[in-house]
Order: structure tokens, then C-alpha cells, then sequence
């Protein structure tokens, strides 16, 4: 429980470069200056839970944000808590859990014959931090013709 209006919106992490991390938020619509969040995180079940080391913050000093370096998510998802306090009362608490967004694949090559009209199309695929399986990615080829 906690007062309500209080929790973050907009909650977004994003990891690119395999390995790093940012996470940001919006403050609650009822928060005031006093307001101050923390994020803690967890990579699976299985790990104990970090707090964020690196805030980014507003102009009045509130948490808005986390960069993360060294990131890995060894499984399917990984779990958020972003909790707080304001003038000594408790925020309202939320949790959330989020997949990586991934970058398109890696190494195109596109080889086009004239005589058959055929052209050949390879990759690898991307760079995760946690996925090791090829057989979970999935792709959509759009062709032009110039």
C-alpha cells in the first residue's frame, strides 16, 4: 500500500549493445519535490536483488532513471521494483518485468543471380544478452525492386 497517485509512470528499460542498460520513468502525478524513488533489480529468480548505482535525476534531485553497465539476463525475464518515500510516508509501490528489444541481425549478405532471377539472402543472428537459441528468432524480409 501507499498513497496513491504516487507510483511512476511511463517505466521503460531499454538494453543495447548487449550489455547495457537504461531504465526511466516519469514521476507519479501526485508526487512532490520530496519525493524520491529507488530501483532495485533482479537479472532472474535465481539472483539476489541490486539496487540501481547510477540514478539519473530531475531537476529537483528525484530518481528518474538508471544506467546499467555490464547486464545479462541468463533467463526469459527480468524483474523491476521501484519503490520510495515522500515527507516520510511510503510511495505507492510498483513491479515490473521486461524482455530485451533486439537489434536487427548481424552480417546481411545477399547474393543475386541474373541468369536464374534468384537471389540468396544470409545472416547471423543479433547479439542478446540472454537468448542463445536460434531457433527463437524470428525475421521478415522486405524486398525492393530498383
Amino acid at each position: 500500500a501507499g498513497m496513491n497517485g504516487t507510483a511512476i509512470e511511463n517505466f521503460v528499460c531499454v538494453i543495447f549493445n548487449v550489455s547495457f542498460m537504461n531504465c526511466t520513468w516519469h514521476v507519479g502525478r501526485t508526487a512532490t519535490e520530496d519525493t524520491q524513488y529507488f530501483l532495485y533489480w533482479r537479472p532472474s529468480l535465481k539472483e539476489d536483488v541490486t539496487e540501481c548505482q547510477n540514478y539519473i535525476k530531475d531537476n529537483c534531485g528525484r530518481h528518474t532513471g538508471c544506467r546499467f553497465q555490464n547486464v545479462t539476463i541468463k533467463y526469459k525475464n527480468a524483474y523491476f521494483l521501484v519503490n520510495g518515500s515522500r515527507s516520510g510516508q511510503n510511495i505507492h509501490i510498483s513491479d515490473y518485468t521486461i524482455v530485451e528489444k533486439l537489434t536487427p541481425p548481424l552480417n546481411v549478405t545477399v547474393n543475386c543471380t541474373e541468369a536464374s532471377h534468384r537471389c540468396s539472402i544470409w545472416w547471423q543472428p543479433p547479439r542478446t544478452s540472454h537468448v542463445n537459441k536460434n531457433s527463437c528468432f524470428k525475421y521478415e524480409i522486405v524486398i525492393e525492386n530498383k
